[in-house]
């Protein structure tokens, strides 16, 4: 039997601990499904999107799971930027 290796702590990581579908709730809360088909065009967020179908898509499609954890990424940023200057 295959023991799985001890979790290695990364610190430097923002998206270690943080799941697919956390990610994916965080960006339709953040940008709507509308905005978001408009930033990765893909048929899972604007045609009947939901979080299920998107999941399934994203843990297939290596390249739009890329984008949709760069988009993550980038919106954590910005309001880390607009947490240091209110407009």
């Amino acid at each position: 039997m295959q023991e799985n290796p001890p979790s290695i702590p990364q610190p430097q990581n923002p998206l270690h601990g943080v799941t697919l579908e956390a990610i994916v709730r965080a960006l339709e809360a953040r940008y709507g499904w509308a905005d978001l088909a408009v930033r990765i065009p893909v048929r899972c967020f604007s045609h009947d999107p939901s979080v299920n179908s998107s999941l399934k898509f994203l843990r297939k499609t290596p390249w739009a799971r890329e984008k949709v954890e760069s988009l993550y990424l980038f919106m954590l940023r910005e309001e880390k930027r607009m947490q240091r200057h209110p407009g």
